[in-house]
């Protein structure tokens, strides 16, 4: 047969340990072609990429020629692969073997062009970037290079044209985490310690993950915590429940990070920015609850406290109300200016409190009167000026505690009042610092995606 004829023929003095030129001083050019097949996956920490590719290469042997009018017109066969001359081209970044399988055979033409196509499972290290996580673009280069020939014995080139490598996706699984985006090729050359140089060519695969997933999984529920955070607020402050409502929210907000924490990358190299995001959450809700517990402590206890503050009354009840438009703002100056007049009215009550003495219109009506009040007098003050003086002390004492008692209300009023007037304060500065932060990270999420 015409195939077991040609076989021989090629192979019967063929020397496969030796360049196939038959001047020393040709050089063996070989074109390489790749096409990205699937990304199998990326390790983050020990920065490997694994990927799936179809492998093409292309070179002239000139002990492989015959003319097909010897052979029955036959133009192309195939011979394995140990039989022949192959180049030794490999991956610099190769780390591992990977479970490639293994294709015994090379197709030649008559005209000595030799064509090697084989899928290869790629393990290479790639100095992956994960500040960007989960809207991170990769960039990993696979080198082709003759690991013994210098560029005057094997030179390499490129199959097809740059333009038709860089955006081929024809073959590429588009149903994983990562997504293609183009493949770009470069040839160069490089030596070492100024000897002789090697030609190479590199191909840099540039991935983008999907960030979906972990949008929903990761961020959406931080959000989430982060508004009801917000919404905690609106509690009013003098009641306990802000306080627990809070610490709930911090003890929920520690159990994601817990179960979160597998999902996020791990680099000995950096933090990515949405465990910066997760963390400068979790101090804003510190924040949150420190902020609560001491308007709780304000506005609670007031008993054993002074009075506030008059450049405190005149900061939060008179100016902060105006800058933050606080309707009730009035009745927090009217309020002031009350517990001012009725401390007034006390003082000027007990200065002018004084016995009405009793007027008779009868001369004689007067005279009665003044002879029986100072017999009974005198008959009964030896008997009643105990119980009197012991009357007196007791009202004086009432009064006293009353008067104590409303000294106090007028305290905790204004505390009251100085307690949500800082409360609303606070609460704003506390949004305006959200949202700049949500503002800021949106923005960088986006310009990276986009870029």
């Amino acid at each position: 047969p015409a195939l077991h004829r040609l076989a021989h023929h090629l192979l019967a003095h063929y020397q496969r340990g030796t360049r196939p030129v038959r001047d020393w001083r040709t050089t063996t050019n070989v074109a390489i072609d790749l096409m990205v097949y699937a990304i199998l996956s990326v390790d983050e920490k020990n920065q490997v990429l694994t990927t799936y590719i179809w492998y093409r290469q292309h070179w002239t042997d000139e002990f492989l020629k015959w003319d097909p009018a010897r052979f029955d017109n036959l133009t192309q066969i195939s011979l394995p692969v140990e039989s022949i001359w192959v180049p030794d081209i490999l991956i610099n970044e190769f780390v591992d073997v990977g479970k490639s399988p293994h294709v015994p055979y090379v197709y030649i033409s008559h005209h000595g062009e030799v064509q090697n196509l084989k899928p290869i499972q790629v393990m290479t290290a790639c100095s992956l970037d994960i500040y960007n996580f989960p809207f991170d673009v990769q960039n990993c280069s696979l080198t082709f290079t003759s690991w013994l020939h210098h560029i005057r014995d094997i030179n390499l080139s490129l199959w097809r044209q740059p333009e038709l490598v860089k955006f081929d996706r024809s073959v590429f699984m588009n149903q994983g985490e990562w997504e293609l985006l183009y493949v770009l090729s470069r040839f160069q050359e490089f030596s070492v310690k100024s000897s002789d140089s090697y030609a190479e060519m590199k191909f840099y695969v540039v991935i983008r993950r999907r960030p979906l997933f972990y949008t929903v999984s990761l961020l959406l529920p931080s959000i989430f915590l982060m508004v009801m955070d917000i919404v905690g607020f609106y509690l009013p402050p003098h009641s306990g429940e802000r306080v627990s409502f809070k610490i709930t929210l911090l003890l929920g907000y520690s159990v994601f990070l817990i179960i979160v924490s597998d999902t996020l990358p791990a680099t000995a190299v950096g933090t990515p920015l949405i465990g910066i995001y997760f963390v400068v959450c979790m101090a804003l809700l510190v924040i949150s609850l420190t902020e609560t517990i001491l308007i709780v402590r304000l506005v609670h206890k007031q008993d054993l406290q002074p009075h506030v503050p008059e450049w405190m009354k005149y900061l939060l009840l008179e100016r902060a109300t105006i800058l933050l438009c606080i309707r009730d703002r009035k009745k927090f100056s009217q309020s002031r200016t009350q517990c001012m007049d009725t401390s007034k009215q006390v003082e000027n009550n007990d200065s002018t409190a004084k016995p009405t003495p009793y007027v008779c219109e009868d001369p004689r009506e007067c005279g009665a009167v003044g002879g029986t009040r100072s017999a009974l007098a005198f008959a009964g003050r030896t008997e009643g000026s105990a119980a009197l003086q012991e009357v007196l002390r007791e009202t004086t004492a009432i009064r006293q505690l009353l008067e104590k008692r409303e000294e106090f209300r007028d305290v905790a009023r204004e505390w009251l009042q100085v307690g949500y007037v800082l409360d609303v304060l606070l609460f704003r500065v506390y949004l305006a610092a959200v949202l700049a932060y949500s503002i800021t990270l949106g923005t960088l999420w986006s310009v990276w995606r986009d870029a």
